[in-house]
């Protein structure tokens, strides 16, 4: 056996986990939905989170970059000179018996007849109203989480989606006190 060939996987794999994926979304005349890593016509795009970038400067620099908001190229139909989520900000870290606020930021706000999608770990959250820009998510389980909202305006057919924004959830520990939240 090659003892070298478990270090290769989990380098190749430690690799691609890092990066930020692009998922294609899109509803066929049946109307089952699809996803898929392939562009197809009239799909929507969707962002996954990739991994935190290493060192101080490169998170303090995300997080201050989404407190003023990465302004978006001008769309036809989804001119929003603000769009961004403005809660959990990014790397922010809670504890699991803490409540998530979660709030999208937009300017000017959103028209009567487009709708959010909120998409949580690049799925979507199927019981918020189509209309919500701000709610709080339920007890989450400890791991790391990534949020994203699209407008989409069905009169048009355009959408456009924030970055994803990521966040982590911490559960204390019964068996280490040390670690409980203080």
């Amino acid at each position: 056996m090659h003892l070298w060939r478990p270090w290769i996987l989990a380098a190749t794999l430690a690799a691609f986990a890092g990066q930020a994926a692009v998922v294609y979304k899109w509803t066929d005349s049946d109307g089952v939905v699809h996803y898929s890593d392939q562009a197809v016509p009239g799909a929507e795009k969707i962002f996954t989170a990739g991994s935190p970038t290493s060192g101080a400067n490169a998170a303090g620099g995300r997080a201050a970059a989404n407190a003023v908001g990465p302004k978006k190229p001008a769309t036809p139909g989804l001119n929003y000179s603000r769009f961004a989520i403005t809660s959990p900000v990014p790397e922010q870290t809670f504890f699991g018996d803490e409540v998530i606020s979660v709030n999208l930021e937009l300017d000017p706000g959103l028209k009567p007849n487009q709708t959010i999608t909120w998409h949580l770990n690049g799925r979507q959250l199927e019981d918020q109203a189509p209309t919500a820009t701000q709610f709080s998510l339920p007890h989450l389980d400890r791991g790391t989480y990534a949020i994203a909202a699209t407008v989409t305006d069905p009169q048009t057919g355009q959408s456009m989606s924030t970055d994803s924004v990521s966040f982590f959830v911490r559960q204390p520990s019964e068996l280490s006190p040390q670690h409980k939240k203080p």
